[in-house]
């Protein structure tokens, strides 16, 4: 049986006190969480204490981090390392969002690097994968994920290769209001499934989750989640309701 992940990625939103309500609110929304579905928030660095503090007594939501640095600590104004995030509660980062990549330039190697520093200092990394409009309208987008997927498993143990998360992000959709259709999703995440096991094997592919990362609403998640390469959602816009995350991770303990 397949085990979800449903996370959250608040992005830029959500100072502390913004985010000790919206997970009170989400905890009263999960009041009858089931624990096969695993739930994952992941606020600004500034609010993770803050949102630890709430969840020390709720079993059923872990914390991550939006981003992380792959030194351990030193001259790097404004990042933050593995050791930090953990000490916080983080269990996940996430790694190489197309924002990230797009916004402040992070390559391929870099992503590799922070899942790499992720992975040995116990953190899972959720790296993300994906391609634009004009990459998947010249029918460059499985070139562009299978370059971006290799590169970033680049050096890790195939011991410890099935704590890495995927999330294809086609970045087309994200805050666009467009959605891949459910076929378009469950072709990119079979295909990334196939580079995996180019990589490792089929044994390491098969049980790792993949997410879908391409705005994900409590409309379409249903229709996302039924596809049978599709193990969860990164969840951006709704993530910021609890009411609508709630609706999509009930969805997802549906199934």
């Amino acid at each position: 049986m397949r085990r979800f992940l449903i996370a959250g990625n608040w992005k830029m939103n959500a100072g502390p006190s913004e985010a000790r309500h919206l997970i009170n609110s989400l905890k009263l929304e999960l009041s009858n969480h089931k624990p096969k579905v695993e739930v994952l928030v992941c606020p600004p660095i500034i609010s993770l204490v803050a949102v630890k503090e709430e969840l020390d007594q709720f079993i059923g939501i872990e914390l991550g981090s939006q981003n992380v640095h792959y030194e351990n600590n030193g001259a790097y104004t404004g990042e933050v390392s593995t050791e930090m995030l953990k000490d916080t509660g983080c269990r996940y980062s996430i790694v190489g969002h197309s924002e990230r990549r797009s916004y402040f330039s992070e390559t391929d190697e870099i992503v590799n690097k922070k899942a790499l520093k992720c992975l040995n200092d116990g953190l899972k990394p959720i790296i993300c994968v994906g391609e634009t409009l004009e990459q998947r309208k010249a029918d460059q987008h499985k070139d562009v994920v299978r370059n971006q997927v290799t590169k970033a498993l680049a050096g890790i143990d195939k011991d410890i290769a099935q704590k890495v998360v995927i999330a294809y992000e086609p970045i087309w959709a994200i805050g666009t209001g467009e959605t891949a259709t459910p076929q378009q999703a469950q072709e990119m995440h079979q295909f990334i499934r196939s580079v995996v096991s180019d990589v490792f094997d089929e044994g390491i592919a098969n049980g790792l989750q993949i997410l879908y990362g391409g705005s994900m609403k409590p409309h379409n998640a249903e229709e996302l989640l039924q596809q049978n390469d599709v193990d969860g959602g990164l969840i951006g816009g709704a993530s910021l309701k609890a009411k609508s995350f709630a609706s999509i991770i009930e969805t997802a303990e549906s199934l």
